[in-house]
């Protein structure tokens, strides 16, 4: 789903809840929507922001319109995708089998990237993970993961930050599985982007392809509260196993 502009968070919202009374299952799979003017009431919106959220639900594979029927729930819907926090590992391996091969783990200074969604300041040493995801096909992807500089995560999530020197063995392991291991009890926010992009000669080589194949560049970025903790690109190639993303900002 593609929501952009102020003008269009109150319907992002009502998307969203709706959304989660499906997964729910307040709407199981094959049951029927009330109708517009009784889900309006029931939602307490207007009957226009309801149209136009319900328009999105059918265009990401929720809902079907069927003639004499009216709006049903899917009997398989979409499962909740990057914004969820799950690790890309999991989204795409659970039916690819996938597992994490470490390239590189270091420490390096901020670069631009970092400097603008970690708020990364000069001289910082931030934690950097390279890992390649693997399944029996070869490569699937790249990940690029940065930490928050320590002294940021000892002062906003300490389980992180100390989560982050013990890993075992860090080589098979996500940054962001580490994350999610760490915070539990810990709220976290995170924001993600498509786009479309070609591997280029580095990345190709890493992944067993041409430096000219087709591929969807995901940025992410988590916080806590208002402080980024982790930021990531995941560079999924032409062929790769399918990402499950509802996008909302």
């Amino acid at each position: 789903m593609a929501a952009g502009g102020q003008q269009r968070r109150p319907v992002v919202a009502l998307y969203e809840r709706i959304a989660d009374a499906i997964h729910e299952g307040t709407y199981p799979p094959g049951s029927t929507l009330p109708s517009e003017p009784k889900l309006a009431g029931e939602l307490g919106v207007s009957r226009p922001a309801l149209r136009e959220a319900l328009l999105l639900l059918q265009e990401d594979g929720l809902l079907t319109v069927r003639r004499g029927v009216g709006r049903t729930v899917n009997a398989h819907p979409p499962r909740r995708g990057f914004e969820h926090l799950q690790p890309l590992e999991e989204l795409l391996g659970e039916a690819a089998q996938l597992r994490v091969r470490g390239l590189l783990r270091s420490t390096e200074e901020p670069t631009d990237f970092t400097t603008q969604h970690l708020l990364a300041p000069a001289g910082a040493e931030l934690r950097f993970w390279e890992s390649v995801l693997t399944g029996e096909a070869g490569p699937a992807a790249l990940s690029h993961e940065w930490a928050a500089a320590d002294e940021v995560l000892e002062r906003t999530h300490p389980a992180f930050a100390e989560a982050l020197r013990a890993a075992p063995p860090p080589e098979r392991t996500s940054m962001l599985a580490v994350l999610a291991g760490a915070s539990r009890g810990v709220q976290l926010a995170g924001h993600s982007a498509v786009s479309a992009t070609l591997l280029g000669r580095r990345r190709g080589e890493q992944l067993g392809r041409s430096a000219d194949t087709p591929a969807v560049l995901v940025t992410q970025v988590v916080r806590v509260g208002e402080t980024p903790v982790l930021a990531a690109k995941h560079m999924l190639p032409t062929g790769a196993p399918t990402l499950p993303v509802l996008q909302s900002n």
